[in-house]
Protein backbone atom coordinates (compact mmCIF):
# COMPACT_ATOMS: atom_id res chain seq x y z
CA UNK A 1 0.00 0.00 0.00
CA UNK A 2 0.97 3.65 -0.30
CA UNK A 3 2.29 6.04 2.32
CA UNK A 4 0.27 6.67 5.49
CA UNK A 5 0.65 10.30 6.50
CA UNK A 6 0.43 11.65 10.03
CA UNK A 7 -1.75 14.72 10.57
CA UNK A 8 -1.84 17.06 13.54
CA UNK A 9 -5.21 18.74 12.96
CA UNK A 10 -4.69 21.79 15.17
CA UNK A 11 -6.90 24.63 16.33
CA UNK A 12 -4.74 27.42 14.89
CA UNK A 13 -2.23 25.50 12.79
CA UNK A 14 -2.10 22.00 11.32
CA UNK A 15 0.87 19.92 10.25
CA UNK A 16 1.45 16.78 8.18
CA UNK A 17 4.37 14.38 8.20
CA UNK A 18 5.44 11.22 6.40
CA UNK A 19 8.04 8.55 7.04
CA UNK A 20 10.96 8.58 4.61
CA UNK A 21 13.93 6.23 4.95
CA UNK A 22 12.70 5.38 8.43
CA UNK A 23 12.66 9.02 9.60
CA UNK A 24 9.68 11.39 10.05
CA UNK A 25 9.73 14.25 7.54
CA UNK A 26 7.49 17.32 7.83
CA UNK A 27 5.59 18.02 4.61
CA UNK A 28 5.82 21.66 3.59
CA UNK A 29 2.67 23.35 2.29
CA UNK A 30 2.33 24.60 -1.28
CA UNK A 31 3.07 28.06 0.12
CA UNK A 32 6.34 26.85 1.67
CA UNK A 33 5.33 26.73 5.34
CA UNK A 34 6.06 23.78 7.61
CA UNK A 35 2.66 24.27 9.22
CA UNK A 36 -0.67 25.25 7.66
CA UNK A 37 -3.05 27.74 9.31
CA UNK A 38 -6.29 25.99 10.27
CA UNK A 39 -8.28 28.67 8.50
CA UNK A 40 -10.97 28.27 5.84
CA UNK A 41 -12.51 31.01 3.73
CA UNK A 42 -15.16 31.28 1.05
CA UNK A 43 -14.80 33.89 -1.70
CA UNK A 44 -17.67 35.77 -3.32
CA UNK A 45 -17.47 33.51 -6.37
CA UNK A 46 -17.80 30.34 -4.27
CA UNK A 47 -14.14 29.30 -4.16
CA UNK A 48 -12.97 27.57 -1.01
CA UNK A 49 -9.60 28.64 0.39
CA UNK A 50 -7.63 26.92 3.14
CA UNK A 51 -4.41 27.62 4.98
CA UNK A 52 -2.24 30.66 4.20
CA UNK A 53 -4.44 31.79 1.31
CA UNK A 54 -7.48 31.89 3.60
CA UNK A 55 -5.62 33.66 6.39
CA UNK A 56 -4.15 36.35 4.11
CA UNK A 57 -7.54 37.56 2.93
CA UNK A 58 -9.26 37.38 6.34
CA UNK A 59 -9.12 41.14 7.00
CA UNK A 60 -11.14 41.94 3.87
CA UNK A 61 -13.42 38.90 4.11
CA UNK A 62 -13.88 38.46 7.85
CA UNK A 63 -17.53 37.35 7.70
CA UNK A 64 -16.70 34.40 5.43
CA UNK A 65 -13.48 33.31 7.11
CA UNK A 66 -13.59 30.53 9.72
CA UNK A 67 -11.03 30.15 12.52
CA UNK A 68 -10.59 27.66 15.38
CA UNK A 69 -13.32 25.28 14.20
CA UNK A 70 -11.65 22.48 16.19
CA UNK A 71 -13.18 23.91 19.36
CA UNK A 72 -16.64 23.10 17.97
CA UNK A 73 -15.90 19.51 16.93
CA UNK A 74 -18.55 17.11 18.23
CA UNK A 75 -20.99 19.93 18.96
CA UNK A 76 -24.26 20.65 17.23
CA UNK A 77 -22.76 23.83 15.79
CA UNK A 78 -22.90 25.23 12.29
CA UNK A 79 -21.36 28.24 10.59
CA UNK A 80 -23.50 30.03 8.01
CA UNK A 81 -21.62 31.07 4.85
CA UNK A 82 -23.38 32.41 1.75
CA UNK A 83 -26.70 31.00 2.97
CA UNK A 84 -25.27 27.48 3.47
CA UNK A 85 -24.71 25.87 6.86
CA UNK A 86 -21.43 24.03 7.38
CA UNK A 87 -20.73 21.63 10.25
CA UNK A 88 -17.35 21.61 12.04
CA UNK A 89 -16.60 18.31 10.28
CA UNK A 90 -17.10 19.88 6.85
CA UNK A 91 -14.90 22.88 7.65
CA UNK A 92 -12.21 20.60 9.10
CA UNK A 93 -12.43 18.42 6.00
CA UNK A 94 -11.46 21.41 3.84
CA UNK A 95 -8.30 21.81 5.95
CA UNK A 96 -7.59 18.08 5.69
CA UNK A 97 -8.09 18.22 1.90
CA UNK A 98 -5.46 20.95 1.75
CA UNK A 99 -3.00 18.84 3.77
CA UNK A 100 -3.79 15.78 1.63
CA UNK A 101 -3.22 17.72 -1.59
CA UNK A 102 0.10 19.14 -0.36
CA UNK A 103 1.21 15.66 0.70
CA UNK A 104 0.35 14.26 -2.73
CA UNK A 105 2.31 17.05 -4.42
CA UNK A 106 5.30 16.32 -2.17
CA UNK A 107 5.20 12.54 -2.60
CA UNK A 108 4.19 12.52 -6.26
CA UNK A 109 1.54 9.89 -5.58
CA UNK A 110 -2.02 9.58 -4.30
CA UNK A 111 -2.56 9.68 -0.54
CA UNK A 112 -5.54 7.79 0.86
CA UNK A 113 -4.58 6.81 4.42
CA UNK A 114 -3.80 8.88 7.49
CA UNK A 115 -3.38 8.83 11.24
CA UNK A 116 -4.98 11.94 12.76
CA UNK A 117 -4.30 13.30 16.23
CA UNK A 118 -6.79 14.74 18.72
CA UNK A 119 -6.45 16.28 22.19
CA UNK A 120 -6.20 13.59 24.84
CA UNK A 121 -9.24 15.07 26.56
CA UNK A 122 -11.49 14.82 23.49
CA UNK A 123 -14.64 12.83 24.22
CA UNK A 124 -16.19 10.18 21.97
CA UNK A 125 -18.31 12.66 20.00
CA UNK A 126 -15.27 14.79 19.23
CA UNK A 127 -13.25 11.76 18.14
CA UNK A 128 -16.08 10.54 15.93
CA UNK A 129 -16.37 14.02 14.40
CA UNK A 130 -12.64 14.02 13.61
CA UNK A 131 -12.92 10.64 11.93
CA UNK A 132 -15.93 11.91 9.93
CA UNK A 133 -13.93 14.95 8.81
CA UNK A 134 -11.23 12.63 7.51
CA UNK A 135 -13.78 10.57 5.58
CA UNK A 136 -15.26 13.68 4.00
CA UNK A 137 -11.77 14.76 2.93
CA UNK A 138 -11.27 11.41 1.18
CA UNK A 139 -8.99 9.91 3.79
CA UNK A 140 -9.13 6.46 5.31
CA UNK A 141 -8.41 7.29 8.96
CA UNK A 142 -6.39 4.31 10.16
CA UNK A 143 -6.07 5.53 13.73
CA UNK A 144 -7.07 8.39 16.00
CA UNK A 145 -4.19 9.06 18.40
CA UNK A 146 -3.91 11.45 21.34
CA UNK A 147 -1.66 14.45 20.77
CA UNK A 148 0.52 14.09 23.90
CA UNK A 149 0.91 10.38 23.18
CA UNK A 150 1.93 11.17 19.62
CA UNK A 151 4.53 13.64 20.89
CA UNK A 152 5.85 10.97 23.26
CA UNK A 153 6.09 8.58 20.31
CA UNK A 154 8.22 11.14 18.44
CA UNK A 155 10.35 11.63 21.56
CA UNK A 156 10.66 7.87 22.15
CA UNK A 157 12.09 7.44 18.65
CA UNK A 158 15.45 8.69 19.89
CA UNK A 159 15.07 8.26 23.66
CA UNK A 160 13.90 4.69 24.14
CA UNK A 161 15.51 4.21 27.57
CA UNK A 162 13.22 3.53 30.54
CA UNK A 163 11.80 6.76 31.90
CA UNK A 164 8.64 8.54 33.01
CA UNK A 165 7.81 11.74 31.17
CA UNK A 166 5.14 14.39 31.44
CA UNK A 167 3.85 15.87 28.19
CA UNK A 168 2.46 19.38 28.66
CA UNK A 169 0.51 20.26 25.50
CA UNK A 170 -0.82 23.81 25.22
CA UNK A 171 -1.98 24.39 21.67
CA UNK A 172 -4.11 26.99 19.98
CA UNK A 173 -7.41 25.88 21.45
CA UNK A 174 -6.89 22.98 23.84
CA UNK A 175 -4.71 21.98 26.79
CA UNK A 176 -3.68 18.40 27.59
CA UNK A 177 -1.27 16.86 30.01
CA UNK A 178 -0.27 13.20 30.01
CA UNK A 179 2.01 11.15 32.22
CA UNK A 180 3.71 8.53 30.06
CA UNK A 181 6.12 5.71 30.79
CA UNK A 182 8.63 4.74 28.13
CA UNK A 183 10.04 1.25 28.60
CA UNK A 184 11.62 -1.42 26.47
CA UNK A 185 9.82 -0.96 23.13
CA UNK A 186 6.71 0.18 25.03
CA UNK A 187 5.09 3.59 25.43
CA UNK A 188 2.37 3.40 28.07
CA UNK A 189 0.10 6.29 29.02
CA UNK A 190 -0.43 6.23 32.78
CA UNK A 191 -2.86 9.13 33.09
CA UNK A 192 -4.18 12.12 31.21
CA UNK A 193 -6.07 15.31 32.03
CA UNK A 194 -6.79 18.64 30.41
CA UNK A 195 -9.10 21.45 29.35
CA UNK A 196 -10.67 21.47 25.88
CA UNK A 197 -11.33 25.22 26.01
CA UNK A 198 -7.95 26.63 26.93
CA UNK A 199 -5.24 27.56 24.46
CA UNK A 200 -3.41 30.22 22.51
CA UNK A 201 -6.69 31.64 21.17
CA UNK A 202 -7.57 32.68 24.73
CA UNK A 203 -4.23 34.45 25.16
CA UNK A 204 -4.80 36.25 21.83
CA UNK A 205 -8.27 37.32 22.96
CA UNK A 206 -6.90 38.89 26.15
CA UNK A 207 -4.56 41.04 24.06
CA UNK A 208 -7.46 41.94 21.75
CA UNK A 209 -9.56 43.06 24.73
CA UNK A 210 -6.66 45.11 26.07
CA UNK A 211 -6.08 46.83 22.71
CA UNK A 212 -9.77 47.59 22.19
CA UNK A 213 -9.99 49.06 25.68
CA UNK A 214 -6.85 51.20 25.23
CA UNK A 215 -7.99 52.37 21.77
CA UNK A 216 -11.35 53.39 23.15
CA UNK A 217 -9.64 55.25 25.99
CA UNK A 218 -7.23 57.22 23.78
CA UNK A 219 -9.22 57.67 20.56
CA UNK A 220 -12.82 57.53 21.87
CA UNK A 221 -13.57 54.94 19.17
CA UNK A 222 -15.59 51.74 19.56
CA UNK A 223 -14.44 49.15 17.06
CA UNK A 224 -16.04 46.01 18.53
CA UNK A 225 -18.72 45.80 15.84
CA UNK A 226 -16.41 46.54 12.92
CA UNK A 227 -15.48 43.06 11.66
CA UNK A 228 -12.69 44.30 9.40
CA UNK A 229 -11.08 46.40 12.15
CA UNK A 230 -11.40 43.56 14.67
CA UNK A 231 -9.80 41.12 12.27
CA UNK A 232 -6.80 43.41 11.91
CA UNK A 233 -6.57 43.71 15.69
CA UNK A 234 -6.72 39.91 16.11
CA UNK A 235 -3.91 39.42 13.61
CA UNK A 236 -1.84 42.04 15.43
CA UNK A 237 -2.60 40.42 18.81
CA UNK A 238 -1.39 37.01 17.64
CA UNK A 239 1.80 38.58 16.28
CA UNK A 240 2.36 40.51 19.53
CA UNK A 241 1.93 37.34 21.60
CA UNK A 242 4.64 35.62 19.58
CA UNK A 243 6.99 38.62 19.77
CA UNK A 244 6.57 38.88 23.54
CA UNK A 245 7.98 35.37 23.88
CA UNK A 246 11.31 36.85 22.73
CA UNK A 247 11.03 40.56 23.57
CA UNK A 248 10.10 42.44 26.72
CA UNK A 249 8.01 44.98 24.75
CA UNK A 250 6.38 45.22 21.34
CA UNK A 251 4.45 47.82 19.38
CA UNK A 252 1.05 47.41 17.71
CA UNK A 253 0.75 49.90 14.86
CA UNK A 254 -2.42 49.75 12.73
CA UNK A 255 -2.88 52.85 10.55
CA UNK A 256 -6.37 53.86 9.43
CA UNK A 257 -7.99 51.34 11.74
CA UNK A 258 -11.11 53.42 12.29
CA UNK A 259 -12.78 56.12 10.23
CA UNK A 260 -15.16 58.18 12.33
CA UNK A 261 -16.61 61.68 12.25
CA UNK A 262 -13.30 63.18 13.26
CA UNK A 263 -11.44 61.46 10.45
CA UNK A 264 -9.29 58.33 10.41
CA UNK A 265 -7.91 56.93 13.65
CA UNK A 266 -4.68 54.99 13.94
CA UNK A 267 -3.79 52.43 16.60
CA UNK A 268 -0.30 52.86 18.04
CA UNK A 269 0.00 51.02 21.34
CA UNK A 270 2.98 49.53 23.15
CA UNK A 271 2.46 46.39 25.19
CA UNK A 272 5.06 44.99 27.57
CA UNK A 273 5.62 41.38 28.57
CA UNK A 274 4.69 42.39 32.14
CA UNK A 275 1.28 43.66 30.96
CA UNK A 276 0.76 40.53 28.85
CA UNK A 277 1.58 38.28 31.81
CA UNK A 278 -0.74 40.30 34.03
CA UNK A 279 -3.78 40.02 31.74
CA UNK A 280 -3.19 36.28 31.12
CA UNK A 281 -2.03 35.10 34.54
CA UNK A 282 -5.32 33.30 35.27
CA UNK A 283 -5.04 31.37 31.98
CA UNK A 284 -1.57 30.15 32.89
CA UNK A 285 -2.81 29.24 36.38
CA UNK A 286 -5.62 27.11 34.87
CA UNK A 287 -3.01 24.65 33.57
CA UNK A 288 -1.78 23.82 37.07
CA UNK A 289 -4.63 21.65 38.36
CA UNK A 290 -4.78 19.30 35.33
CA UNK A 291 -1.04 18.65 35.79
CA UNK A 292 -1.57 17.79 39.46
CA UNK A 293 -4.59 15.64 38.57
CA UNK A 294 -2.62 13.67 35.98
CA UNK A 295 0.25 13.07 38.40
CA UNK A 296 -2.22 11.99 41.07
CA UNK A 297 -4.03 9.61 38.70
CA UNK A 298 -0.69 8.13 37.62
CA UNK A 299 0.28 7.64 41.25
CA UNK A 300 3.63 9.40 41.00
CA UNK A 301 5.12 12.62 42.31
CA UNK A 302 6.63 15.36 40.17
CA UNK A 303 10.06 14.45 41.53
CA UNK A 304 9.70 10.96 39.99
CA UNK A 305 9.51 12.42 36.49
CA UNK A 306 12.57 12.03 34.30
CA UNK A 307 11.60 14.57 31.64
CA UNK A 308 8.97 17.21 30.90
CA UNK A 309 8.18 17.74 27.22
CA UNK A 310 6.49 20.88 25.91
CA UNK A 311 4.12 20.56 22.95
CA UNK A 312 2.10 23.24 21.16
CA UNK A 313 3.11 26.72 20.08
CA UNK A 314 1.70 28.36 23.21
CA UNK A 315 4.35 26.64 25.35
CA UNK A 316 6.80 29.20 23.97
CA UNK A 317 5.23 31.79 26.31
CA UNK A 318 7.81 32.44 29.09
CA UNK A 319 5.15 32.53 31.84
CA UNK A 320 3.93 29.10 30.76
CA UNK A 321 7.44 27.66 30.92
CA UNK A 322 7.90 29.22 34.35
CA UNK A 323 4.65 27.58 35.52
CA UNK A 324 5.86 24.17 34.32
CA UNK A 325 9.15 24.62 36.19
CA UNK A 326 7.30 25.61 39.38
CA UNK A 327 4.91 22.64 39.23
CA UNK A 328 7.40 19.94 38.27
CA UNK A 329 10.68 21.31 39.59
CA UNK A 330 12.27 20.45 36.25
CA UNK A 331 13.58 22.36 33.27
CA UNK A 332 11.37 21.46 30.28
CA UNK A 333 12.98 19.53 27.46
CA UNK A 334 13.53 21.67 24.33
CA UNK A 335 14.81 19.08 21.84
CA UNK A 336 11.42 18.65 20.10
CA UNK A 337 9.81 21.27 17.88
CA UNK A 338 6.50 21.94 19.69
CA UNK A 339 4.74 22.72 16.40
CA UNK A 340 5.86 19.59 14.55
CA UNK A 341 6.43 16.72 16.99
CA UNK A 342 2.74 15.68 17.13
CA UNK A 343 2.56 15.16 13.35
CA UNK A 344 5.91 13.36 13.46
CA UNK A 345 4.60 10.94 16.07
CA UNK A 346 1.43 10.38 14.05
CA UNK A 347 3.38 9.35 10.96
CA UNK A 348 5.43 6.94 13.10
CA UNK A 349 2.17 5.34 14.18
CA UNK A 350 1.06 5.39 10.53
CA UNK A 351 4.10 3.34 9.57
CA UNK A 352 2.53 0.38 11.37
CA UNK A 353 -0.23 0.34 8.73
CA UNK A 354 2.12 0.49 5.74
CA UNK A 355 5.21 -1.28 4.53
CA UNK A 356 7.51 1.40 5.92
CA UNK A 357 10.23 0.28 8.30
CA UNK A 358 11.21 2.53 11.16
CA UNK A 359 14.85 3.44 11.70
CA UNK A 360 16.33 1.76 14.73
CA UNK A 361 14.44 -0.03 17.47
CA UNK A 362 11.61 2.53 17.46
CA UNK A 363 9.86 0.63 14.72
CA UNK A 364 8.92 -2.05 17.28
CA UNK A 365 7.48 0.36 19.83
CA UNK A 366 4.07 -0.67 21.20
CA UNK A 367 1.70 2.13 22.12
CA UNK A 368 -0.71 1.78 25.04
CA UNK A 369 -3.10 4.69 25.58
CA UNK A 370 -5.91 5.42 28.06
CA UNK A 371 -9.46 6.69 27.88
CA UNK A 372 -9.57 10.28 29.15
CA UNK A 373 -13.10 10.25 30.62
CA UNK A 374 -15.31 7.78 32.46
CA UNK A 375 -18.17 6.00 30.68
CA UNK A 376 -21.47 5.37 32.40
CA UNK A 377 -25.14 4.65 31.81
CA UNK A 378 -28.11 6.36 33.42
CA UNK A 379 -29.90 4.44 36.17
CA UNK A 380 -32.87 5.33 38.40
CA UNK A 381 -32.72 8.89 39.72
CA UNK A 382 -30.45 10.11 36.94
CA UNK A 383 -27.41 8.50 38.54
CA UNK A 384 -24.35 7.98 36.33
CA UNK A 385 -23.38 4.34 36.91
CA UNK A 386 -19.78 3.92 35.72
CA UNK A 387 -18.68 0.93 33.70
CA UNK A 388 -15.27 2.21 32.63
CA UNK A 389 -13.28 4.69 34.70
CA UNK A 390 -11.10 7.44 33.33
CA UNK A 391 -7.46 6.60 32.53
CA UNK A 392 -8.33 2.93 31.88
CA UNK A 393 -5.85 1.45 29.36
CA UNK A 394 -7.38 0.96 25.91
CA UNK A 395 -8.51 -1.00 24.02
CA UNK A 396 -10.77 -2.34 26.79
CA UNK A 397 -14.08 -4.08 27.39
CA UNK A 398 -16.19 -3.93 30.55
CA UNK A 399 -19.60 -5.49 31.29
CA UNK A 400 -22.21 -5.11 34.02
CA UNK A 401 -25.62 -6.67 34.71
CA UNK A 402 -28.67 -4.39 34.89
CA UNK A 403 -32.38 -5.08 35.22
CA UNK A 404 -35.81 -3.50 34.65
CA UNK A 405 -37.37 -0.82 36.85
CA UNK A 406 -41.03 -1.61 36.06
CA UNK A 407 -43.22 -4.70 35.94
CA UNK A 408 -43.56 -6.51 32.60
CA UNK A 409 -41.22 -4.25 30.69
CA UNK A 410 -40.43 -5.57 27.22
CA UNK A 411 -37.88 -2.89 26.39
CA UNK A 412 -35.38 -0.65 28.14
CA UNK A 413 -33.81 2.65 27.12
CA UNK A 414 -30.06 2.79 27.66
CA UNK A 415 -28.42 6.22 27.74
CA UNK A 416 -24.65 6.36 27.51
CA UNK A 417 -22.73 9.26 29.10
CA UNK A 418 -19.12 10.36 29.34
CA UNK A 419 -17.78 12.44 32.21
CA UNK A 420 -16.82 12.42 35.88
CA UNK A 421 -19.94 13.83 37.59
CA UNK A 422 -22.23 11.64 39.72
CA UNK A 423 -25.41 12.62 37.89
CA UNK A 424 -25.91 12.21 34.16
CA UNK A 425 -27.32 15.71 33.76
CA UNK A 426 -23.81 17.05 34.40
CA UNK A 427 -22.08 14.71 31.91
CA UNK A 428 -21.94 14.49 28.11
CA UNK A 429 -24.63 12.36 26.45
CA UNK A 430 -22.92 10.22 23.81
CA UNK A 431 -26.06 8.56 22.56
CA UNK A 432 -28.89 6.23 23.47
CA UNK A 433 -30.62 3.15 22.17
CA UNK A 434 -33.55 0.89 23.01
CA UNK A 435 -33.21 -2.84 23.63
CA UNK A 436 -36.47 -4.57 22.76
CA UNK A 437 -37.79 -8.13 22.98
CA UNK A 438 -37.23 -8.56 26.72
CA UNK A 439 -39.31 -11.39 28.23
CA UNK A 440 -42.25 -10.08 30.32
CA UNK A 441 -41.48 -10.37 34.03
CA UNK A 442 -41.71 -8.53 37.33
CA UNK A 443 -39.36 -5.61 37.91
CA UNK A 444 -35.87 -6.73 38.85
CA UNK A 445 -36.15 -10.20 37.34
CA UNK A 446 -34.73 -9.72 33.78
CA UNK A 447 -30.97 -9.68 33.58
CA UNK A 448 -29.49 -7.41 30.92
CA UNK A 449 -25.76 -7.46 30.35
CA UNK A 450 -24.46 -4.17 29.02
CA UNK A 451 -20.92 -4.21 27.62
CA UNK A 452 -18.78 -1.23 26.71
CA UNK A 453 -15.96 -1.53 24.19
CA UNK A 454 -13.40 1.20 23.64
CA UNK A 455 -11.19 0.61 20.63
CA UNK A 456 -7.62 1.76 20.11
CA UNK A 457 -8.92 5.07 18.73
CA UNK A 458 -10.81 5.77 21.96
CA UNK A 459 -14.15 5.37 20.15
CA UNK A 460 -17.00 3.73 22.04
CA UNK A 461 -19.18 0.78 21.02
CA UNK A 462 -21.93 -0.74 23.17
CA UNK A 463 -23.56 -4.17 23.13
CA UNK A 464 -26.50 -5.50 25.15
CA UNK A 465 -27.68 -9.03 25.88
CA UNK A 466 -30.86 -10.28 27.54
CA UNK A 467 -29.55 -13.19 29.58
CA UNK A 468 -33.06 -14.58 30.02
CA UNK A 469 -33.74 -15.10 26.33
CA UNK A 470 -30.18 -15.16 25.07
CA UNK A 471 -31.08 -12.37 22.65
CA UNK A 472 -28.02 -10.28 21.85
CA UNK A 473 -27.75 -6.99 20.06
CA UNK A 474 -24.68 -5.03 18.96
CA UNK A 475 -25.11 -1.28 19.01
CA UNK A 476 -22.66 1.32 17.83
CA UNK A 477 -23.16 4.56 19.70
CA UNK A 478 -23.70 7.49 17.36
CA UNK A 479 -23.67 10.80 19.14
CA UNK A 480 -26.56 13.09 18.33
CA UNK A 481 -24.10 15.86 17.47
CA UNK A 482 -22.35 13.78 14.81
CA UNK A 483 -23.30 13.67 11.16
CA UNK A 484 -25.51 10.86 9.90
CA UNK A 485 -24.19 8.48 7.24
CA UNK A 486 -26.35 10.30 4.69
CA UNK A 487 -24.90 13.67 5.70
CA UNK A 488 -21.36 12.30 5.54
CA UNK A 489 -22.00 10.82 2.09
CA UNK A 490 -23.39 14.15 0.87
CA UNK A 491 -20.45 16.05 2.34
CA UNK A 492 -17.99 13.61 0.70
CA UNK A 493 -19.68 14.15 -2.66
CA UNK A 494 -19.61 17.94 -2.23
CA UNK A 495 -15.95 17.85 -1.19
CA UNK A 496 -15.03 15.92 -4.34
CA UNK A 497 -17.17 18.25 -6.46
CA UNK A 498 -15.57 21.38 -5.01
CA UNK A 499 -12.11 19.87 -5.30
CA UNK A 500 -12.78 19.32 -9.01
CA UNK A 501 -14.25 22.81 -9.39
CA UNK A 502 -11.32 24.40 -7.54
CA UNK A 503 -8.86 22.53 -9.77
CA UNK A 504 -10.73 23.74 -12.87
CA UNK A 505 -10.79 27.32 -11.54
CA UNK A 506 -7.08 27.18 -10.73
CA UNK A 507 -6.35 25.84 -14.21
CA UNK A 508 -8.40 28.69 -15.70
CA UNK A 509 -6.42 31.24 -13.69
CA UNK A 510 -3.15 29.67 -14.82
CA UNK A 511 -4.29 29.85 -18.46
CA UNK A 512 -5.11 33.54 -18.05
CA UNK A 513 -1.81 34.32 -16.30
CA UNK A 514 0.28 32.43 -18.87
CA UNK A 515 -1.59 34.08 -21.74
CA UNK A 516 -1.00 37.51 -20.19
CA UNK A 517 2.74 36.83 -19.92
CA UNK A 518 2.83 35.55 -23.50
CA UNK A 519 0.90 38.59 -24.73
CA UNK A 520 3.46 40.91 -23.14
CA UNK A 521 6.34 39.14 -24.96
CA UNK A 522 4.50 39.25 -28.32
CA UNK A 523 3.69 42.95 -27.92
CA UNK A 524 7.36 43.69 -27.23
CA UNK A 525 8.41 41.75 -30.33
CA UNK A 526 5.70 43.45 -32.43
CA UNK A 527 6.92 46.92 -31.43
CA UNK A 528 10.57 45.97 -31.97
CA UNK A 529 9.97 44.66 -35.50
CA UNK A 530 7.62 47.52 -36.43
CA UNK A 531 7.40 48.19 -40.16
CA UNK A 532 9.74 45.34 -41.03
CA UNK A 533 6.65 43.14 -41.09
CA UNK A 534 4.48 42.75 -44.15
CA UNK A 535 1.45 45.05 -43.93
CA UNK A 536 -1.10 42.20 -44.03
CA UNK A 537 0.81 40.17 -41.45
CA UNK A 538 1.20 43.24 -39.25
CA UNK A 539 -2.54 43.91 -39.49
CA UNK A 540 -3.44 40.31 -38.64
CA UNK A 541 -0.98 40.29 -35.77
CA UNK A 542 -2.37 43.55 -34.39
CA UNK A 543 -5.92 42.20 -34.59
CA UNK A 544 -5.00 38.96 -32.80
CA UNK A 545 -3.12 40.88 -30.09
CA UNK A 546 -6.16 43.08 -29.57
CA UNK A 547 -8.49 40.06 -29.41
CA UNK A 548 -6.37 38.24 -26.80
CA UNK A 549 -6.01 41.41 -24.74
CA UNK A 550 -9.79 41.89 -24.79
CA UNK A 551 -10.37 38.30 -23.62
CA UNK A 552 -7.83 38.67 -20.80
CA UNK A 553 -9.26 41.98 -19.56
CA UNK A 554 -12.80 40.56 -19.61
CA UNK A 555 -11.81 37.54 -17.52
CA UNK A 556 -11.09 38.86 -14.02
CA UNK A 557 -8.73 36.51 -12.11
CA UNK A 558 -11.07 36.18 -9.14
CA UNK A 559 -14.13 35.44 -11.31
CA UNK A 560 -12.78 33.69 -14.39
CA UNK A 561 -14.93 30.84 -15.75
CA UNK A 562 -13.86 27.73 -17.69
CA UNK A 563 -15.64 29.18 -20.76
CA UNK A 564 -13.57 32.37 -20.56
CA UNK A 565 -10.41 30.30 -20.11
CA UNK A 566 -11.30 28.37 -23.25
CA UNK A 567 -11.78 31.63 -25.19
CA UNK A 568 -8.39 32.87 -23.96
CA UNK A 569 -6.77 29.60 -25.03
CA UNK A 570 -8.30 29.88 -28.53
CA UNK A 571 -7.22 33.52 -28.89
CA UNK A 572 -3.73 32.68 -27.65
CA UNK A 573 -3.39 29.74 -30.07
CA UNK A 574 -4.47 31.95 -32.96
CA UNK A 575 -2.01 34.68 -31.95
CA UNK A 576 0.81 32.13 -31.65
CA UNK A 577 0.04 30.86 -35.16
CA UNK A 578 -0.01 34.38 -36.62
CA UNK A 579 3.18 35.31 -34.77
CA UNK A 580 4.86 32.25 -36.23
CA UNK A 581 3.90 33.38 -39.73
CA UNK A 582 5.52 36.73 -38.93
CA UNK A 583 8.71 35.02 -37.85
CA UNK A 584 8.08 35.64 -34.16
CA UNK A 585 8.71 32.32 -32.47
CA UNK A 586 8.44 32.96 -28.74
CA UNK A 587 7.97 29.95 -26.43
CA UNK A 588 5.32 30.27 -23.74
CA UNK A 589 2.06 29.98 -25.62
CA UNK A 590 -0.67 27.67 -24.41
Amino acid sequence: MGKVIGIDLGTTNSCAAVLEAGTPVIIASAEGGRTTPSVVAFTDNGERLAGDLAKRQAAVNADRTVYSIKRQMGNDYHVNINGRKYSPQEISAIILQKLKKDAEAYLGESVTDAVITVPAYFNDAQRQATRDAGRIAGLNVRRIINEPTSAALAYGLDHGENQKILVYDLGGGTFDVSVIEIGDKLIEVLATSGDNHLGGDDFDERIVQYLVKEFKKTEKARIEKDSVAMERVREAAEKAKKELSQLTETNINLPFLWNGKGGPKHMDINITRAVFESITSDLVKRTEQPVLDALGQAGISASALDKVILVGGSTRIPAVQAMVRNITGKEPCHNLNPDECVAAGACIQGSKFSNEIMAGAAGDIILMDVTPLSLSIETIGGVATKLIGRNTPIPTRQSQIFTTAGNFQTSVDIKVFQGERKFTRDNKLLGNFRLTGIKRALAGVPQIEVSFDIDANGIVNVSAKDLGTGKQQQITITSSSNLTEEEIARAEMEAKMYESEDAARREAIDIRNNAEAYLYKIEQAYHDMGKKLDRSVRSALKADISELKKRIVKAKPEKITPVQAGEIRQACDKLEQTAGMAGINIPGGL
